[in-house]
C-alpha cells in the first residue's frame, strides 16, 4: 500500500532520474519504499527474509510491481557492519558484494550502510509527532544523542554535532558484556551462560533474548511453562495479564533501561537516548 504524502509535499520537484530504492534490511523483516521527491515515499511494503534465497532475490521480488521504472540509485540499510565491498550478515546467511548487486540490477549507485547508522542519520530529521517520550528531562540542543534498539540483535549507534552538520558512529555496541543490575538478571545471565561463554546485551536484550528471559524465570520461579515465541510472550502479558509473561516484560524492559543508561553515560549523550525500532522512536 503506499503512503499517502503530506499535501505540503505536493509541490517538491521529483528527481529527474528516476525515484530511489530504500530498503531497511534486517534479520528477520526487509521494509523497502521509493523516494521519488525529497520527503515523498511511495509502495513502502515489508517482507519476510525467509522468504527469499538472498538479498538479489529479495530485492528483485519488490521491484517485480514497478517493471519498466527508471531506476538508477538505492540506499541499503542492513544490519550487520559494512567495511568494504563484501557484506556479510550478522544473523542471516547472507553473504553478498555491493559492487556485483549494484551491476546485477543495472544501478549507477548502491549504497549501503549500517541499519542503525542509517537509523541515527535520520533522527535530526525527526519531528515530535515522530517521537514519544519516555521519562522525566529535556534534551539538550546541538548536544550528543545515543539510539539503539532491540530486534533480531541489539542496534546501537550515536549522532555527534560537528560545525558542519554532524555525523554519525558506526558501532557494534549490541556485543558488549551484559551487566546484570539486580539478583534476578544475575540469575538470568547464569541460565544463558549455559548455552554461551559470553553473553552480550543482544543475547538477553532482543527478540530472541526475551525467549531466554523467559525460560530463565520460569525455571528461577519453579514453573512448568508452555514454549512461547516473544510475540506470544508480549501478547500473553498485554492481552492475558499472565504473570510470568509480565515479569519478562519488567525485566526485559529493565535490562533496555540499563543499556540505554550505559550508552548515555559511555556518549555523553546530553541530547537524549533514542529507541528505535518499528514504526516509532521513544526518546528519554
Amino acid at each position: 500500500m503506499d503512503e499517502q504524502p503530506d499535501p505540503a509535499k505536493f509541490g517538491r520537484t521529483a528527481f529527474a532520474d528516476g525515484p530511489r530504492l530504500l530498503a531497511d534490511i534486517g534479520a528477520t523483516h526487509a521494509r523497502f519504499a521509493l523516494q521519488t521527491a525529497p520527503g515523498v515515499f511511495r509502495s513502502v511494503r515489508v517482507l519476510k527474509c525467509d522468504d527469499f534465497e538472498g538479498i538479489v532475490a529479495l530485492l528483485r521480488f519488490y521491484l517485480a510491481d514497478h517493471a519498466g521504472m527508471l531506476l538508477n540509485h538505492a540506499a541499503l540499510a542492513v544490519a550487520n557492519p559494512v567495511n568494504g565491498d563484501q557484506v556479510r550478515m550478522t544473523n542471516r546467511a547472507w553473504e553478498f558484494s555491493t559492487d556485483a548487486v549494484r551491476r546485477e540490477l543495472g544501478l549507477h549507485t548502491l549504497l549501503i550502510v549500517n541499519d542503525f547508522t542509517a537509523l541515527a542519520m535520520a533522527l535530526p530529521g525527526l519531528t515530535p509527532d515522530d517521537l514519544m517520550k519516555v521519562g522525566p528531562g529535556m534534551a539538550a540542543g546541538n548536544a550528543v544523542i545515543g539510539v539503539l534498539g532491540p530486534g533480531t540483535g541489539l542496534g546501537v549507534s550515536g549522532v555527534i554535532p560537528t560545525v558542519d552538520g554532524f555525523v554519525t558512529l558506526g558501532s557494534e555496541g549490541g556485543h558488549v558484556n551484559f551487566a546484570p543490575a539486580d539478583e534476578r538478571e544475575f540469575a538470568i545471565l547464569q541460565f544463558a551462560w549455559k548455552e554461551w561463554a559470553h553473553v552480550s546485551n543482544e543475547r538477553l536484550i532482543s527478540g530472541p533474548g526475551m525467549e531466554i528471559i523467559y525460560r530463565a524465570l520460569a525455571q528461577r520461579n519453579g514453573i512448568t511453562a508452555p514454549a512461547r515465541a516473544s510475540p506470544e510472550i508480549i501478547a500473553a502479558a498485554i492481552d492475558d495479564q499472565d504473570p510470568l509473561c509480565l515479569e519478562v516484560i519488567d525485566c526485559f524492559c529493565g535490562m533496555l533501561g540499563g543499556a540505554a543508561a550505559n550508552l548515555a553515560v559511555t556518549l555523553g549523550a546530553f541530547g537524549g537516548i533514542f529507541i528505535g525500532g518499528g514504526h516509532r522512536a521513544a526518546h528519554g
